[in-house]
């Protein structure tokens, strides 16, 4: 009984195994039986989240906008996005004439797989991880653009000019946003030494990494929502412009596949800034009681997340030309920099014995202070342009009334 209640899915697992070697399996393929059963287990409980999510993001949104959200399907509207999906299912799915049949049906399956396939490597809690590989930063990384292919495919294969417009428009934010989004996940890697996800995890003891790089855990998180195309930055369907943009030719159960994509990708990128920068699992007895650690994973995924559904909540959209000079004016040259004074800061620390975290935070003070003169500067060239341009409009009407 105690070792279920210090660690209840190693002990499921044990036991698992126990009955399968009991039943004559060899014991490759009960561990071949287990890992797969473990990823059915996983895959299947994100999907069947995504109900929760949508249903807790159309509360919170409605809360957050004085209105009232789902209400009268199920106690507090709990099974509209039951009712939503039977519609979904039951519509029609219809294939363009003329699209490439092969590339059309795979991309809402690339869509979903890329976002589940992100679990794969992170920790839960201290044994409930899916595979503690040492490139797990580059698995995230590398998995991540299967969506790209999904959306590129998705709008190649409509045979719809604007499906194809919609998708090199949402291609170029995601590749763009992808940039800093890289140099942000360098920092956790060059603070702990690993690459591995449980390992950073690990070396988030006692301090997290927020605490070390607030401006990388920033960058992280808005080009990890520019990236999912969330709001301010949901810029990637411009309904006015180019009707629905990479998935204006599906319907259905094909159509809601990319909505459940983009709704879970969401959840991922907060469980992923919650691994990286606020100590994933960490916390008291997390390593004497797996279940605690479990608790404070889904905590810190679950703050993570409402600031995800209140910034979509509170800001209007911004342009796609405000969006680009965001990320490549601004963002990007600021994850450089974070960069490099984090590694100069943790070469001071660990060189010449100072505080960790203070040499850390006065590094990420500096550069704050620093990116705040380079901003003053910018607003007072702009003003300084704005003014030229008004008096040069003035001389003229005044040349023109004369």
């Amino acid at each position: 009984m105690q070792s279920f209640l210090s660690d209840p899915f190693l002990f499921i697992a044990n036991w698992l195994e126990s009955v399968l070697l009991g039943w004559g399996l060899q014991p490759s393929l009960a561990t071949f039986l287990l890992q797969l059963l473990g990823a059915l287990a996983l895959g299947t409980s994100l999907l069947l989240l995504t109900f929760l999510l949508i249903w807790a993001e159309r509360k919170i949104v409605a809360r957050i906008q004085d209105r009232l959200g789902p209400n009268r399907v199920g106690p507090f509207g709990i099974f509209q996005t039951v009712a939503d999906l039977l519609k979904l299912v039951t519509k029609e799915l219809i294939t363009p004439q003329g699209a490439d049949l092969i590339p059309y049906n795979l991309a809402p399956l690339l869509a979903v797989m890329s976002v589940v396939g992100l679990w794969a490597v992170i920790p839960m809690a201290p044994t409930l991880l899916g595979a503690d590989i040492s490139v797990g930063v580059l698995y995230i990384i590398s998995i991540g653009a299967i969506g790209t292919l999904g959306i590129m495919l998705a709008g190649m294969s409509s045979n719809n000019k604007y499906a194809l417009l919609g998708a090199f428009r949402t291609v170029a934010v995601m590749v763009s946003y992808a940039v800093p989004m890289v140099l942000a996940l360098l920092v956790p890697v060059l603070l702990s030494g690993s690459m591995g996800m449980q390992a950073i995890v690990n070396a988030q003891t006692p301090v997290a990494f927020i605490f070390l790089a607030p401006i990388a855990a920033a960058i992280f998180f808005v080009s990890s929502v520019a990236e999912v195309g969330r709001a301010p930055f949901d810029l990637l369907e411009a309904e006015s412009e180019i009707v629905a943009g990479f998935h204006i030719e599906y319907s259905g159960l094909k159509f809601g596949m990319f909505f459940v994509a983009e709704f879970l990708h969401a959840f991922t990128i907060s469980a992923l800034t919650a691994t990286l920068f606020l100590g994933g699992w960490q916390g008291p007895w997390a390593e004497q009681y797996t279940f605690l650690g479990l608790l404070y994973f889904i905590i810190k995924t679950s703050l993570v997340y409402f600031v995800v559904i209140w910034l979509r909540g509170s800001f209007p959209r911004i342009r796609i030309d405000q969006m680009n000079a965001l990320n490549w004016k601004f963002i990007t040259p600021l994850g450089l920099a974070s960069l490099i004074f984090t590694a100069i800061a943790e070469k001071l620390a660990v060189d010449f014995g100072l505080p960790r975290l203070l040499i850390h935070l006065g590094a990420n003070a500096i550069l704050v202070a620093l990116t705040a003169l380079a901003l003053g500067a910018y607003a007072r060239h702009q003003r300084t342009q704005a003014a030229v341009r008004q008096e040069r409009v003035r001389r003229k009407s005044t040349a023109e009334a004369a």
